[in-house]
């Protein structure tokens, strides 16, 4: 009975009269029966909790971000890829995942499909619930689908609480890549053809459940080398239900970049997302969130993790994005979302150079080095310390192109390195803070932020990736470029092929979903590596192939050892 309710949790509903105390939170056969709805908000509710350790086992594996060093918080094995099954937020992940999964399964015990329009749509929120989980958990704790998925372990297929609970239970060990992923597609659906009340983006709909199957079957289409085409087509086919259906709109360029401080229920962009509200954000509560993380507003939050070089570098590509406040200029609209904590010394900027330095062959580091001007010519002061004396070394700036404020240098080093003409950001440690605000300010309150599950611009991509690995190009290149010129004006591609879609595709992807939790999933499902060789405390010169072992998680021991049966771990190299 002990490990019943640790998987379940208080979502477990027990019958026997030999019971007279309940799990807290959790409610009697007769009290579901009468109000089954109350298990389903529930499981809406256990979604805010799941979206925590979502975000962080997806977003921090990936490359779009930094850290301003190490952490005794559980988090940080995410970041170092040094894979343990004893991670609290792992167990967390895991577990909140299966007490949603549990409370929609027994919700739709005591619902009976056909009996109302309002019931049928219940039944399918479940299912969509149901079905949203496993897929999250699947790509966090089974391999990408396109390496053996009819051997690879996925999940154990655990839909509620047993008929007899108190009996001798045994239940499944895990199923494979492949039988987990036709849960999930009967699971969805079966939610798209219940959900017809449509009440709005913060609930299950016909839409939502279709724009993750476009995701679902996206994650089943192989590589660019190796495409599965039929899969590639049915992610297609429910990117156009989900676009043809009129009921969402890309937000133009300047709504785009204030796309964090919109409510869900205001944002017609958004398919799907996990609603907060700003009593759930009271007080030290701001540091907690995924927000306080990347960025102190107003005196809240950690302001510890900053957007990577790469990911900056990305945003630069075909253009400067300047965020100086005297001569601000984004170029990409995606920058919005970045924050740089100029430093004001005296009610003044001081100018620099900025760029990055081969510290040495397995380091990278910022340089902030202070602009002398002379005349027409600029010069860049930089002072270091050798067996604490100061050395100062100053180094002629050649233009690389002025009129973006981009230059280089010869450096004593031997090296020529390129950077911008900037003012002098604040360090946390060794690292400029470009603090990161896509999930903070909705409603401009804070770190008050609704994560976002699927939106229309991702179902754009979604659709440009699957005619791609169709080689339907022409059709690929219009939606690619139908996202990629919402955030650069003038930014259009020529052309899509064979030579350049994967490329193009997975860099757009980088650039529009970062910091919703899909970056180091996308690189490992289309067999790519993932580098982070950018300044940072990580393993800079460390490849992570999409072979690893390390690509996907440890089973938590915790599940593993309150199992009711036996549940297979996953390699441990």
């Amino acid at each position: 009975m002990k490990k019943l309710l640790f998987l379940l949790s208080a979502t477990a509903l027990i019958s026997s009269c030999e019971i007279d105390r309940l799990p807290k939170g959790s409610m009697d056969t007769d009290g579901v029966a009468e109000n089954p709805q109350a298990l389903i908000t529930g499981a809406y509710a256990q979604l805010k909790a799941w979206s925590d350790p979502m975000h962080r086992a997806g977003e921090y594996a990936g490359d779009n971000m930094m850290i301003r060093g190490s952490s005794t918080d559980a988090f940080y094995e995410f970041i170092s890829f040094s894979r343990t099954p004893n991670n609290y937020r792992l167990s967390n992940f895991w577990d909140y995942s299966y007490k949603a999964i549990a409370q929609a399964s027994n919700a739709m015990k005591f619902l009976k499909e056909g009996e109302s329009v309002d019931v049928d749509n219940q039944i399918g929120e479940c299912y969509f619930i149901r079905g949203l989980m496993y897929f999250y958990l699947v790509r966090a704790y089974g391999r990408p689908y396109y390496q053996s998925p009819e051997t690879n372990l996925g999940l154990p297929i655990v839909n509620g609480t047993p008929e007899d609970p108190l009996g001798d239970l045994n239940f499944p060990d895990r199923a494979t890549v492949k039988e987990t992923y036709e849960q999930i597609i009967a699971d969805l659906t079966k939610a798209e053809t219940l959900l017809t009340l449509g009440k709005g983006n913060i609930y299950a709909t016909k839409e939502s459940a279709q724009a993750i199957l476009s995701r679902v079957y996206l994650y089943m289409s192989g590589t660019y080398e190796k495409p599965n085409t039929q899969y590639a087509k049915l992610s297609a086919e429910y990117a156009d239900k989900v676009i043809n259906s009129g009921k969402f709109n890309l937000l133009s360029r300047a709504e785009f970049m204030r796309y964090n401080t919109f409510t869900p229920e205001n944002n017609k962009e958004t398919i799907f997302a996990v609603k907060r509200v700003a009593s759930e954000f009271s007080g030290s509560d701001h540091y907690y969130g995924v927000g306080g993380m990347y960025a102190n507003i107003g005196g809240q939050g950690w302001g510890e993790m900053y957007a990577s070089a790469k990911y900056i570098d990305l945003l630069n590509e075909t253009g400067r994005n300047d965020w100086r406040p005297d001569n601000q200029n984004i170029v990409d609209a995606r920058a919005a979302f970045i924050e740089p904590t100029y430093d004001q010394n005296g009610g003044k900027y001081t100018e620099v150079f900025r760029y990055i330095k081969q510290d040495s062959e397995t380091s990278k580091n910022y340089m902030q080095d202070t602009i002398i001007r002379s005349g027409s010519t600029l010069i860049a002061k930089e002072v270091t310390t050798v067996n604490k004396k100061p050395i100062v070394d100053r180094y002629t700036m050649t233009p690389v192109d002025a009129s973006q404020g981009i230059y280089s240098i010869k450096h004593k080093d031997g090296r020529t390195y390129t950077g911008v003409l900037d003012y002098y950001i604040s360090l946390n440690r060794a690292y400029p803070q470009f603090y990161i605000v896509k999930a903070s300010r909705e409603g401009e309150n804070s770190h008050l932020h609704s994560p976002v599950i699927t939106r229309l611009g991702e179902v754009y991509l979604n659709r440009a990736e699957a005619n791609a690995k169709q080689g339907k190009y022409a059709e690929a290149l219009a939606d690619l470029n139908r996202i990629r010129t919402r955030s650069i004006e003038k930014g259009a591609y020529t052309s899509l092929s064979a030579a350049n879609a994967s490329e193009r595709i997975d860099k757009e992807r980088q650039l529009e979903l970062a910091f919703q939790a899909e970056r180091s999933y996308d690189v490992f499902r289309n067999g790519a590596s993932l580098t982070r060789d950018y300044p940072g405390p990580q393993e800079q010169k460390a490849v992570i192939a999409p072979t690893d072992y390390r690509v996907i998680y440890y089973i938590p021991q915790t599940a593993i050892d309150a199992y009711p049966g036996q549940l297979t771990q996953n390699p441990t190299q």
